[in-house]
């Protein structure tokens, strides 16, 4: 498992689809590759020993509450924990930890009744 492999398995530990965001682009992607509401859609960006990363991670609920999505942001950062958690790579491991602000409500401009939870980690990888 390589650190790109390493970051998907972090975010797709959570009982939901996980979609590096380039492999998301439009609706039509997410038709195509048959992924309906809740997911997740994350940035890939590694580096190396002692550099550290910030890494957003989006949320997406369709409903017209905050409820069940907030439960995941809060069980995500539950998982987290103020420690952080480590994932193992093959010849490493990534640190992930709470970035600042953790969680935050984005409003979605095109439909009413999609919710998104903005997600910030900062990432730091064990190896050179």
């Amino acid at each position: 498992m390589d650190k790109a492999q390493a970051l998907y398995g972090f975010w797709s530990s959570f009982g939901l689809p996980a979609l590096d965001e380039q492999s998301a682009y439009d609706s039509s992607t997410m038709e195509q590759l048959e992924i309906d509401y809740p997911y997740i859609t994350y940035e890939t960006a590694v580096d190396y020993l002692d550099a550290p990363v910030f890494i957003g991670a989006d949320i997406w609920y369709k409903s017209t509450s905050w409820a069940e999505i907030t439960r995941k942001a809060e069980e995500i950062g539950a998982y987290i924990g103020l420690g952080g958690r480590v994932c193992r790579y093959d010849g490493g491991g990534v640190w992930i930890a709470r970035g600042s602000p953790f969680a935050q409500r984005m409003p979605d401009e095109r439909e009413n009744d999609i919710r998104r939870i903005h997600i910030n980690i900062q990432a730091e990888f064990l190896s050179a």
